[in-house]
């Protein structure tokens, strides 16, 4: 998904988390963070490895009980409730300041927060229509294309081409064993994905803190506002829906936004990143433990692939700062 899995019912969008990294991108972002780890040892950094994991199944859980939640409010409606919930619960920690920011400023976080929005409301009508784990596997393309894309290297053509080959077992070689619909929400939701990383990127150099992202979903929520409401109507305020709702909200954005943030204060960038690639994986974990939405072993070996391509691209773009960092005498 970075900035944190608060887009996102989706995952962090730290797949791509090596593209250039922002002073004061929002938290998430492991481009953002320091270096904490490297002088903790392999014991201090079990914590934070533990709360990144903690955050990724906060995220596909929340996910996973969102689309629990649809027959009763839609996806529209449950997009709404999560990004109003979570937009309230931002605001009311960040505090903003909403003077001495200029046009383009705003112009900015106006894009970044249409961006979340679509990528929520586009990748939740995916879940409405095909199994948790294959939506995300396909959704996570959009920031594996933005990676590759940006490294320029040619060994980002093998990540790609693992890529390719898990979309196209994915879809059985047509999208035949999968909603077309529902596979094309997913890849349109991955391409949102990429305009979030961009402007996420963006935002974090424009606003300190997470003030901008407390902001864009802001503007999130109230774009989305009248879509729920012609979808929902009254059932949004209905009291069992609105507390299902703040659950969806708090498991896929509040809490892993949280855990992330005091990950990233101990946690290496690099590794980070490596661990937000298994949140396919994850995804497919909670579609069949709450969801009953068992995979065939070619939608298993699909979500490997595409796992494993992130992993590489990941760490090809890792070693390439690494390389390009001049040597500290």
């Amino acid at each position: 998904m970075s900035t944190p899995s608060a887009d996102p019912g989706t995952p962090s969008p730290a797949v791509a988390a090596p593209l250039a990294a922002p002073a004061g991108a929002p938290a998430g972002d492991p481009a953002a963070a320091p270096d904490a780890g490297q002088g903790g040892g392999r014991r201090g950094s079990l914590g934070p490895v533990g709360l990144v994991l903690a955050g990724g199944l906060s995220v596909q859980f929340g996910a996973a009980l969102a689309v629990t939640l649809m027959p009763r409010a839609g996806a529209l409606g449950v997009v709404t409730l999560r990004l109003a919930v979570a937009a309230v619960v931002m605001l009311l920690v960040c505090r903003p300041r909403l003077r001495g920011h200029s046009r383009a400023d705003w112009g900015t976080v106006v894009v970044f927060g249409a961006a979340m929005a679509g990528m929520n409301g586009l990748f939740y009508q995916a879940v409405d229509r095909i199994p948790l784990g294959p939506a995300v596997t396909l959704e996570v393309i959009g920031p594996l294309a933005l990676s590759v894309l940006a490294s320029r290297r040619a060994v980002n053509l093998v990540w790609a081409g693992l890529a390719l080959a898990g979309v196209f077992l994915l879809g059985g070689g047509g999208f035949d064993g999968l909603d077309p619909a529902g596979a094309a929400f997913a890849l349109a939701a991955g391409a949102m994905w990429a305009a979030y990383i961009v402007f996420s990127a963006r935002t974090g150099r424009r606003f300190p803190q997470a003030d901008g992202l407390a902001l864009a979903m802001g503007v999130g929520a109230l774009l989305f506002l009248p879509l729920g409401i012609v979808e929902s109507g009254a059932e949004l305020i209905d009291p069992v829906t609105l507390g299902l709702g703040a659950g969806v909200a708090l498991l896929s954005s509040v809490l892993p936004y949280t855990l992330e943030l005091l990950a990233l204060r101990r946690l290496p960038a690099p590794t980070f990143a490596v661990l937000m690639s298994l949140e396919p994986a994850i995804a497919a974990g909670a579609g069949f433990l709450i969801l009953d939405q068992a995979l065939t072993a070619a939608q298993s070996a699909a979500i490997a692939l595409v796992v494993a391509a992130s992993i590489g691209a990941v760490r090809t773009q890792v070693g390439r700062r690494k390389r390009r960092a001049p040597a500290v005498s």
